[in-house]
């Protein structure tokens, strides 16, 4: 892979893990058109999926702050946690992250294997990048409550909404905003906890298969090449966050869905 590859893939890795257009559509897709193989590239997806990492702990650095200090004082005195959870919101936060997260761990831990084989089919890929298109699109009749925020029920909706996303071609970003708006949570609010709730998930990803990256031998080049694909996917990771909190903020979210309807027509008809 040379460093054009890694900026060019790095750039779609940082795009679409938050624009909801689906990632791991794309990185299949990218793959194909630069005919460069899945399999041999688990090392550079390791390092972009960390720099999409790091762009939202930069954006959202307060609240996890204020969430880390809650687990801590949780720590401290364990008999706090009712009082906790009724009192702080970021605690609240954090319990309800917890929760969403258990659904795709459990899918992605169990059908590990199968869902790897998909990565494979860019015919497959593009078919679910038209259905994350029509979720987009029917976002357009949700009607979220303004200052509304996540509860229990809706935490493990979007919590099972992530786990499917765990199919190449369905967007994290884009199913998790869309069931928390169809949930009747506030926009403000739902993009905040679907990029919070991808912490967990990019994490335990990047663990997964960080076995894989330490067992190979990785070259000084090598080495420079997936250095540069962390960094830009961090920086276009952050940019794009501000573009979906700003759309949202404006109630244009559906757009997104014309733009995968689009990819995804084009990947059926002229891909694999």
């Amino acid at each position: 892979m040379s460093l054009l590859d890694a900026v060019l893939l790095g750039i779609i890795q940082g795009l679409t893990e938050f624009l909801p257009i689906s990632s791991s559509g794309h990185l299949v897709l990218g793959q194909e058109l630069l005919h460069i193989a899945h399999r041999s590239n688990i090392a550079f997806e390791v390092f972009v999926h960390f720099g999409t990492f790091l762009s939202v702990v930069f954006m959202f650095w307060k609240d996890i702050k204020l969430i880390f200090f809650s687990i801590c004082e949780l720590c401290k005195n364990p008999a706090k946690l009712k009082l906790l959870f009724k009192t702080n919101e970021h605690f609240k936060i954090a319990i309800f992250i917890i929760i969403g997260s258990i659904p795709a761990a459990i899918v992605g831990i169990k059908f590990e294997k199968e869902i790897g084989l998909l990565f494979n089919d860019p015919k497959f890929v593009s078919v679910m990048l038209l259905i994350t298109g029509l979720i987009l699109f029917l976002t357009k009749f949700s009607n979220p409550k303004e200052g509304s925020s996540v509860s229990f029920a809706s935490a493990i909706i979007i919590g099972i909404a992530q786990a499917v996303a765990i199919i190449p071609g369905i967007s994290r970003s884009g199913i998790t905003i869309s069931s928390a708006l169809f949930a009747g949570i506030s926009r403000e609010n739902a993009a905040k906890f679907s990029f919070l709730m991808a912490l967990p998930v990019i994490l335990g990803a990047t663990i997964l298969k960080a076995n894989e990256v330490l067992q190979s031998s990785i070259s000084n080049g090598e080495l420079l090449v997936y250095f540069v694909g962390t960094v830009v996917a961090a920086i276009s990771g952050y940019a794009s966050i501000r573009v979906v909190l700003g759309l949202l903020k404006k109630k244009r979210f559906s757009w997104f869905s014309y733009y995968c309807f689009i990819v995804g027509i084009l990947g059926i008809l002229f891909i694999g």
